[in-house]
């Protein structure tokens, strides 16, 4: 089993290549995450497990304030699910990926089982945010946001506080990078949607490494 770790940080994702020697099924990745719920783990596409420690403190400051804001419009839109960065979803491609955010329309998201959606539920989210910490690579969650994209995802946020910019992903759309903008709006995905960054983008001195 080949083991590789990112350069430049102890705190960043460490890459474990199980194929060809283990394949491990659905129902085994799920079970392992869960036995390891300290950590967070994703699976690529070409089954590569992807393994992060939890954010830090002032990460989590600011996914907390996203999680509230897409909550409450959540809540009075009443159109679709929200969900937090606790959350796995099995992409058609294979991959298991867990955005920092997401929000599925009701109706896909019914037509999914309980039983599926007890574990990493087949589908890929109709809106993704991504959160960079200090400690992220900007390349690897680019990639990242192009993956949700070609796998469904219908608007992704790659909300970046160390640079203050934003990217913004559509299908079929040529990505659009933001500079510190005040606000998002979601439209038309997430009608009437606005997060404000105020919270979010502010007090991060570091440059990017």
């Amino acid at each position: 089993m080949n083991t590789t770790q990112l350069n430049h940080s102890e705190s960043l994702p460490l890459v474990v290549q199980l194929h060809p020697v283990i394949e491990m099924t659905d129902e085994q990745f799920f079970e392992f995450c869960q036995i390891n719920r300290e950590l967070r783990i994703e699976r690529t596409a070409h089954g590569e497990l992807v393994i992060m420690s939890p954010t830090g403190s002032e990460t989590g400051e600011r996914n907390f304030s996203l999680i509230v804001q897409l909550g409450i419009w959540v809540e009075r839109d009443g159109t679709g699910v929200g969900f937090d960065s606790s959350s796995g979803f099995t992409l058609p491609n294979g991959a298991v990926r867990s955005p920092d955010a997401a929000w599925i329309k009701k109706s896909r998201w019914e037509g999914i089982s309980s039983e599926q959606r007890q574990k990493f539920a087949p589908i890929c989210p109709d809106f993704v945010v991504e959160l960079r910490s200090v400690s992220d690579r900007l390349k690897i969650l680019q990639e990242k946001m192009q993956e949700y994209i070609k796998n469904g995802a219908l608007l992704g946020w790659l909300i970046d506080p160390i640079q203050k910019q934003v990217y913004i992903y559509r299908p079929e759309v040529e990505m659009e990078c933001l500079e510190n903008p005040a606000t998002l709006s979601g439209d038309p995905v997430l009608s009437g949607f606005i997060l404000d960054l105020n919270k979010i983008c502010s007090g991060i001195s570091e440059t990017e490494t």
